[in-house]
């Protein structure tokens, strides 16, 4: 054969066996995967929601490995710490990290985080979604939302609302109330969602969207009132609480959401594995119960469905962050 011809086809065998080596590869990555413990990296501190979620789902993930998996805790900078550790982690998927709305999609419209959601992760699978509920002291004078709105139409600026900080679901759910109901209120910052519900529970503030969880035992036992919830139909979870719309605000939807996301540059074998897992533990009767218990729904999507939810919370909401100037701490 003629040196000169055989060359490309030495060349083209040989990119063939590269090509065959990785593609052996990714697939004993996908069979073999998980070999040793996993990490999994919240963004909250211990005991909030974000922490209880994924300490039942890393359970259910080892019993499904075969491995541990450990819960390792980057709380800071409204979830940003814990995003921006992971992102900097090898992109083998031993570190995964449950991310939500805050530091998922808002922190990066009202401040400068270091780290890109698009670049530096592959979002897996969206793996729960809560409503919001709007809550005032059982002593507020205020029985449904239509008192509330007129309260706040007849004096401007006259009622207030607590929030996490800026950024928060409690800030953007009060915004959100403004904007559709056509009312002033003020905001009042706490360094936490507990502190807020404190003082809402102590008649300090006069109303508070916040997630059902640090809220919903106070609704049951009559210390706090809900007035609406900010889900699309009424909640299974508490079907007696009406949503905006049935209360009078079309248009007010606004759920918390978590969803595992992933290093980028993690091998698609080993994403795909990831997503096999989820949709086996995120339909474990035991699991959605719990999951209930917070008041949160699991499940369990696509990358394609999770990647069409993520872009529409980021124009919903830089919608709403531009028009009402809203920034970061």
């Amino acid at each position: 054969m003629n040196f000169a011809l055989a060359q490309p086809w030495k060349k083209l065998f040989q990119i063939s066996l590269v090509v065959l080596s990785s593609f052996g590869l990714n697939q004993a990555q996908a069979q073999a995967f998980p070999t040793k413990p996993v990490k999994l990296v919240v963004t909250y501190p211990p005991g909030g929601s974000s922490d209880l979620m994924a300490r039942i789902m890393g359970q259910k993930l080892s019993e499904v490995w075969g491995q541990p998996v450990i819960i390792e805790s980057k709380p800071g900078a409204a979830g940003s710490i814990g995003m921006e550790f992971t992102a900097r982690q090898p992109a083998d998927g031993y570190t995964f990290v449950v991310g939500n709305l805050g530091p998922a999609s808002v922190n990066p419209l009202i401040t400068k985080v270091p780290y890109s959601m698009e670049k530096d992760f592959i979002p897996v699978s969206l793996t729960a979604t809560g409503p919001n509920i709007l809550a005032v002291p059982t002593a507020s004078p205020f029985k449904n939302l239509n008192d509330l709105l007129v309260a706040a139409r007849n004096k401007p600026g006259s009622l207030n609302f607590g929030t996490s900080g800026p950024g928060s679901m409690a800030h953007l759910g009060g915004e959100l109330i403004m904007r559709q109901g056509n009312v002033k209120m003020v905001g009042v910052p706490y360094k936490g969602g507990g502190l807020a519900v404190n003082d809402l529970l102590a008649g300090q503030i006069d109303m508070m969207v916040s997630d059902a969880l640090p809220v919903i035992q106070h609704i049951r036992t009559g210390r706090l009132r809900a007035l609406a919830i900010t889900s699309a139909k009424r909640s299974p979870l508490s079907p007696e609480i009406p949503t905006f719309a049935e209360a009078g605000l079309n248009g007010l939807v606004a759920v918390n959401w978590w969803g595992v996301f992933l290093p980028a540059g993690t091998p698609k074998p080993v994403v795909d594995a990831y997503y096999t897992a989820l949709v086996k533990i995120m339909a474990n009767p035991d699991l959605k119960e719990k999951f209930g218990g917070l008041g949160v729904e699991a499940m369990a999507t696509t990358q394609d469905e999770f990647k069409a939810f993520l872009a529409d919370e980021k124009s919903k909401y830089s919608k709403l962050i531009a028009d009402n100037n809203i920034k970061g701490e």
